[in-house]
C-alpha cells in the first residue's frame, strides 16, 4: 500500500497563504478592515536616557532646561512681603497658647459681666517679615484676590532684622494691652458707666496669644469696658473692629484693613468698626453680608457698639471718601 505523503510543495503553501482571506500579515484582521498600531510604552524616564547619550532633539532638550530653570528661578526669595486674611480672636473669650487656656481678658479688683455677643480682634498673615518668601509664594499670591504683595521694605523698614522686627512687634502688642487697660477704667469712670470703679483697684491682664503689633488696641478696649459694665454691648451679635488706640483715646490707622474685614465676614462679623483714617482702604471693599462703620475715636467706637447691639444703626457713618479727608486732615493738624 502506497503511504501518504507528508511533503507539500513550498509553491504551494505560497499559494495557499495568499489565497487565505483570513491571513493578513499575521494580525487576524479580515481583508480591507484596518489594523490598529501597536501600543508602545514608553519609559518614563527615557529622555534622561536620550539626553546622556545624545539621541535628544534639541527643542526637547530646550524645553527641559527652560523647566529646570523655571523651577529653580521659583525657589529663589522674594524681594516681596504677602499679606493674606488672617483668622480673629474673640476679645470676650478664651485664646489656646502653648497648650494652656486662658482669658484674653483677666480683670481682678471689680465686678465683671457677661456678654453674649463677641467682640472681634481681627490679624493678618505676613509671608516673608520675619524670613523672605519665595518666588512661588509671590505668583500664588499674585493669582489670590483676597492678597496683597508689598515690598518689603513696606513692612519691615531697610536694615532691621528679623529678631528685631519681632522685638518691636511684641512691645507694640504690649503697649496697645497697656493703653487699652487704662483707656477702658477712664471711659467707664469718667461716663458714670457703674459705679464704684477704683482705677488703683483694677488690675487687668490681656493674654493675645501668638500675635502682636498695635492693631487690636481698639477692641481690647472696648473689650474691657464691655466686661466691666453690665449692659450688654454687643446685644449677641458678633462684631469685629481694628485700629490702635492712643492715650487721647484717638482711634489710629492699622496695615491690611482689607484682609483684616475678609478674615471678619469668613468667622461671622455682621459688623466692622474701622479707623476713619482707614476709609480709603475701606470704601468699596467691604465683603457682602457686613457693613462698617467709621470711628475716629473712643467715644465713637463705643456708642457704635452699643446703637448696634440695641438696633439703632440709622446714624451709624460708613466710610466715604470725605470722612477719610477729614480724618487725616484732623491729624494732621493735630
Amino acid at each position: 500500500m502506497s503511504e501518504k505523503s507528508h511533503d507539500v510543495d513550498s509553491s504551494s503553501l505560497r499559494a495557499a497563504k495568499k489565497e487565505d482571506p483570513l491571513s493578513t500579515g499575521g494580525t487576524g484582521a479580515a481583508a480591507g478592515e484596518s489594523v490598529p498600531s501597536p501600543v508602545i510604552h514608553r519609559n518614563p524616564f527615557a529622555w534622561l536616557r536620550d539626553a546622556v547619550h545624545g539621541r535628544m532633539g534639541a527643542r526637547y532638550l530646550l524645553g527641559v532646561v527652560f523647566a529646570v530653570l523655571c523651577i529653580v528661578a521659583l525657589c529663589i526669595p522674594s524681594p516681596y512681603a504677602l499679606r493674606y486674611p488672617g483668622g480673629t480672636l474673640d476679645v470676650l473669650g478664651d485664646v489656646t497658647s502653648d497648650g494652656s487656656t486662658a482669658k484674653v481678658i483677666d480683670i481682678q479688683g471689680a465686678q465683671t459681666y457677661a456678654d453674649s455677643g463677641k467682640l472681634l480682634m481681627t490679624t493678618v498673615l505676613v509671608a516673608g517679615a520675619v524670613s523672605p518668601a519665595q518666588n512661588w509664594e509671590a505668583l500664588a499670591a499674585y493669582l489670590n484676590k483676597d492678597s496683597v504683595i508689598l515690598p518689603r521694605e513696606a513692612v519691615v523698614p531697610y536694615g532691621t532684622s528679623s529678631d528685631d522686627y519681632e522685638s518691636e512687634s511684641t512691645d507694640q502688642m504690649t503697649t496697645a494691652e497697656d493703653s487699652a487697660s487704662t483707656n477702658a477704667v477712664q471711659y467707664v469712670q469718667q461716663h458714670g458707666l457703674v459705679s464704684g470703679l477704683s482705677a488703683d483697684s483694677v488690675k487687668v491682664t490681656i493674654t493675645p496669644g501668638d500675635v502682636g503689633g498695635p492693631s487690636a488696641g481698639l477692641m481690647y478696649t472696648l473689650g474691657v469696658i464691655d466686661m466691666l459694665t453690665p449692659q450688654q454691648e454687643t446685644g449677641g451679635l458678633t462684631i469685629a473692629g481694628t485700629g490702635t488706640m492712643e492715650s487721647d483715646g484717638t482711634v489710629g490707622a492699622i496695615g491690611g484693613i482689607r484682609q483684616k474685614m475678609i478674615g471678619a465676614k469668613h468667622d461671622g462679623a455682621t459688623w466692622f468698626l474701622a479707623p476713619a483714617s482707614n476709609c480709603d482702604e475701606v470704601v468699596g471693599h467691604v465683603p457682602a453680608g457686613m457693613r462698617d462703620v467709621a470711628v475716629s475715636t473712643l467715644d465713637e467706637a463705643y456708642q457704635a457698639l452699643v446703637a448696634i447691639g440695641e438696633g439703632k444703626t440709622d446714624g451709624l457713618q460708613q466710610c466715604t471718601t470725605q470722612i477719610y479727608e477729614q480724618a487725616t486732615a484732623s491729624q494732621s493738624a493735630s
